[in-house]
């Protein structure tokens, strides 16, 4: 009996993939395989004896001579070479004297006979060529002598005869004479411009009609522009995605008149300034005659930005990222200290990770890098954005507490991503600690164990005591071999901002995890709505560094503004057109911004209405990181209800400014700090001004102490108190007043104040505020038990004697 023996044991000991023996035990076994199951004797037996057949060696004789034999050979090689260079030297020697030794005889010949017939027919026969290698000078020219030089046309000769006596002058005289006559003077101008009226008046005239019969009619007219169009080469326009029919018309060099009515009989009715797309103006220009290309219009980040896909020769292996996700307070960070051997959760704020930390280790000469994400419910973003920026999510379940909610959370974060999960099952130290719950638990959510037959890996560890960590990391670098993740170090960089805040001393600082690319020192980076130049870099351990490659975190400094976590970030080459984007996303961002408002109509004229009587409670959010300052924002627009909005009108990072407290005073909002302190001239505004601020470290304070704000500002909600039951025992009629009713208080009591509701028979009969309340013709404001008064009501007249009047007031109460 052998002990278990698994695909990634053999092999390492073979010295191969772990896909090489999946692949082999593939072809002889139906099971399928992963790298870490355990192989039967059978199944090894298979692995050995193919591996074993594959490096054979016949004779061992032969293996040794192989060095000999390459040698002698190498040796012959290079003789057969250096007789080859020293024959091909030769050649080329004897090639160019022969060139060389071609011209030398030419001169003589180059004399022209005395008369031009025979010097033509020498200058026929003596075709100069052009030497390959050597073009020798030619001789000088004797006098009185022809030449044929070589014209200025490749291979083409021309001769001249300079001495040829008779020249045709005539012909030349000819055409001075038409260029300038002679005989022109201003009065033969007179008589020829006379003499053109003179032709046009005898035009007229043999036409015999009047002005009018000249006149084209509309038929003709259109006939006429449609030959000339016919004409007319085909016209070809450059259409792009969208435009309007009055741009369609001038690119057709149209009216706009002809474009709707073609428009009309295609079924597409428009107006000038209405937008078409492509298709339907590709449609219309071709009816009308046009041929129609489609506009490739390159964008600003087509031009700066490389987004061309890497070939696989340039591809080279790259470390795994991972993020490590799960429920709050499950040991996530503590892991990583585990990994890292360093102390993180002590310095976070109430044990709980409020950033994002990016950290990167070696294992075994391999690195990994390590995204730490808070598990609190409002940092659901800052996980989402975690797990698309990774490779492996390693999902930390504490073994006492279960599945939790941030726990379902981040499995669905991880799946929607596209990422491998690997469990790690934390608190194994504890007593009342079981996998086996945990991994039934997972079943739930089609996570099933590699031990039960499915693909997850499951480790128990535990963070306080390092057990089962270096497993951990095994596990993970198996992973990662088995995708095959790859980059192209060689290109300019691109990747992702992790985090971002805004430091008093260094200005705005951001985490970027280089994705593809390298980043170097002094590249100019774009990044959401920020761009600059990186300044200084450095790596997750506060060394500076020069460059940073594929799966590496690194901090930089230079940019112009505070990104966003969560942007994507390129390396570009120039930085005038990298502003120019910079500032085309603002005003797209500001455009979107202006779209979002809703216009009035009449399907919502009803709900802006009601609006209006919402309660608006603004808030302006300052955190010390962009994360931050997002989860808080989003934390506080969930607790809008019904009759009180929560508007987070800004949120940043950085301390507590004077221009904060402008904007809360103005905007009748306060103010959120959470982990920043005010200035101390923000802090004298805001006490003059009476802005409240706030300030937090923990955010579950922040969110009650705002909800408790939020119930104090909702409307109050009324009900009906009981005060007393009257009974009327007399009705007394006064012509000016109406009836009055003589009454006796049973219970409670009666106030000048109190609602009255008429019950009769048991059923209210009317609902009325009391007019008077006297008592022996005085008004008295409360009559009390087994006391009589007279009480007249304001609009019900209606009293009858045994009528039961109760008394109420309307009173206010919260939740």
């Amino acid at each position: 009996m052998i002990g278990k023996y698994r695909v990634h044991e053999v092999a390492k000991d073979f010295g191969v993939k772990s896909n090489a023996v999946i692949e082999l035990l593939g072809k002889y076994f139906q099971d399928a395989k992963t790298h870490m199951a355990a192989l039967e004797v059978n199944e090894l037996d298979i692995v050995f004896e193919t591996f074993t057949q594959e490096n054979e060696v016949e004779s061992f004789d032969d293996y040794f001579a192989v060095g000999e034999e390459h040698k002698e050979k190498k040796k012959k090689e290079q003789e057969k070479k250096r007789a080859a260079e020293k024959e091909a030297a030769k050649s080329k020697a004897e090639a160019t004297a022969k060139a060389a030794a071609k011209p030398a005889a030419r001169p003589a010949s180059k004399t022209a006979p005395a008369s031009g017939e025979s010097a033509k027919k020498g200058a026929h026969e003596q075709k100069p060529t052009r030497p390959k290698v050597v073009i020798p000078p030619q001789p000088k020219k004797k006098k009185g002598t022809g030449a044929a030089p070589q014209s200025r046309t490749k291979g083409v000769a021309m001769t001249v005869d300079t001495r040829a006596s008779n020249v045709e002058l005539d012909k030349y005289n000819e055409r001075y004479e038409k260029i300038a006559p002679v005989n022109k003077t201003l009065h033969s101008d007179t008589l020829i411009s006379k003499q053109k009226l003179k032709q046009k008046s005898q035009q007229y005239r043999r036409r015999g009609g009047t002005r009018q019969s000249r006149r084209e009619t509309e038929a003709e007219r259109l006939n006429r522009i449609a030959a000339e169009r016919a004409k007319k080469p085909q016209l070809v326009i450059h259409v792009p995605d969208e435009l309007t029919v009055g741009e369609l018309a001038a690119m057709l060099k149209r009216t706009a008149a002809e474009v709707i009515k073609k428009l009309l009989e295609l079924g597409q009715p428009a107006t000038v300034n209405e937008i078409i797309d492509f298709d339907t103006a590709e449609i219309a220009a071709t009816e009308l005659g046009a041929r129609v290309e489609r506009k490739i219009v390159v964008s600003i980040e087509d031009r700066i930005i490389d987004i061309s896909e890497d070939d696989e020769k340039n591809l080279y292996t790259r470390d795994p990222v991972v993020v490590v996700m799960g429920h709050v307070d499950h040991g996530k960070t503590s892991i990583l200290d585990a990994i890292r051997h360093t102390s993180v959760t002590s310095t976070e704020a109430g044990g709980i990770t409020q950033h994002i930390g990016a950290y990167r280790i070696n294992q075994k000469g391999q690195g990994i890098t390590f995204l730490d994400t808070p598990g609190h419910a409002a940092f659901t973003s800052m996980r989402a954005r975690g797990a698309m920026a990774t490779d492996i999510a390693v999902l930390v379940v504490a073994a006492d507490d279960g599945i939790m909610p941030q726990t379902i959370e981040a499995i669905s974060h991880a799946k929607a991503a596209g990422v491998t999960i690997i469990v790690a099952i934390n608190k194994m130290d504890k007593q009342d600690a079981s996998a086996d719950k945990i991994m039934q638990q997972l079943t739930e959510y089609e996570l099933v164990p590699e031990e039960w037959g499915g693909d997850t890996i499951c480790v128990p560890v535990s963070a306080l005591t390092g057990t089962n960590i270096d497993t951990l990391l095994e596990s993970i670098l198996l992973v990662a071999e088995m995708k095959e993740l790859k980059a192209n170090p060689n290109r300019a960089a691109k990747g992702i901002v992790i985090e971002a805040k805004l430091d008093k001393g260094r200005g705005p600082v951001a985490t970027l995890l280089v994705q593809n690319g390298t980043l170097n020192s002094g590249d100019i980076v774009v990044a959401g709505f920020s761009v600059g130049r990186v300044r200084v870099m450095t790596d997750d351990k506060g060394e500076k560094v020069e460059s940073a490659g594929p799966c590496v975190p690194v901090e930089i400094t230079g940019l112009t503004d505070v990104p966003l976590a969560g942007d994507a970030f390129d390396a570009v080459s120039d930085e005038r057109p990298a502003r120019e984007l910079l500032e085309k996303r603002k005003q797209q961002a500001k455009d979107d911004k202006f779209k979002s408002f809703e216009k009035v109509t009449l399907d919502n004229l009803f709900d802006s209405l009601q609006a209006g009587e919402l309660k608006d409670l603004n808030i302006i959010v300052k955190a010390d990181v962009q994360g931050s300052a997002e989860a808080v924002k989003q934390s506080l627009e969930k607790l809008s209800n019904d009759e009180v909005k929560v508007s987070v009108i800004q949120a940043s990072v950085g301390a507590i400014n004077e221009n904060d407290v402008m904007l809360a005073n103005a905007s009748n909002a306060i103010i959120i700090g959470f982990n920043v302190r005010p200035d101390p001239v923000a802090a004298a505004n805001a006490d003059r001004d009476g802005v409240e601020m706030r300030m937090y470290r923990i955010i579950y304070d922040c969110i009650e102490e705002i909800q408790s704000a939020i119930k104090g500002m909702l409307a109050p909600k009324f009900r009906e108190a009981e005060q007393g039951r009257i009974e009327v025992r007399q009705v007394v009629k006064i012509s000016s007043i109406g009836n009055i009713a003589g009454c006796h208080v049973q219970s409670g009591k009666v106030t000048r104040n109190s609602k009255i509701r008429v019950v009769r028979d048991g059923v209210v009969v009317a609902d009325d505020e009391i007019s008077s309340l006297r008592r022996f013709k005085e008004d008295v404001k409360e009559v009390g038990t087994n006391y009589e008064c007279g009480i007249s009501l304001s609009k019900f007249n209606d009293i009858r004697e045994g009528d039961i009047f109760e008394s109420y007031i309307i009173e206010e109460y919260r939740d």
